[in-house]
């Protein structure tokens, strides 16, 4: 069930903000926990599972890190979503499961509710990583990239 949860929405930033700022380097959880103000306890768990899906490399040693696993016109938030929605012990807000519905809710609410989520999934397919990068240069966010550049010869 897709729930629009913290953790979603923070492993969307954390893969759009490694896309936009790695310039081939591997990004450190902790920079992107810096740039985006998100909690790295989120993260933790969410960057392993991303690595598993084939959406982020995990680089080890001290210069280690994340990279995107291929392109980033390649990946798409559906396929994060979809990513986190596997998780255990993910809230949000989603319908729930466990809640005691009339023949009405079985047959019409519950269905209705399952129609709008494949909606938005579909939605999210078509949204790439590179669209959203494209969209963070636009709204003006400096990328890390700029600030590694050397110009000595």
């Amino acid at each position: 069930m897709l729930k629009f949860s913290k953790k979603l929405l923070y492993a969307i930033e954390a893969v759009v903000d490694i896309a936009y700022n790695s310039g081939g380097e591997p990004v450190q959880i902790r920079e992107v926990t810096q740039r985006q103000g998100v909690p790295q306890r989120y993260l933790e768990q969410v960057m392993q599972r991303l690595v598993h899906a084939g959406i982020l490399k995990g680089i080890r040693g001290p210069k280690g890190g994340y990279l995107l696993a291929r392109e980033r016109s390649r990946i798409f938030v559906g396929e994060i979503a979809r990513v986190v929605m596997d998780m255990p012990d993910e809230s949000g807000l989603g319908l729930p499961e466990d809640v005691a519905i009339g023949p009405i809710g079985q047959s019409v609410v519950r269905p209705l509710w399952q129609e709008f989520q494949d909606q938005i999934l579909v939605m999210m397919d078509g949204v790439s990583i590179e669209e959203l990068t494209t969209r963070a240069f636009r709204a003006g966010i400096t990328s890390e990239v700029y600030n590694r550049i050397n110009f000595s010869i």
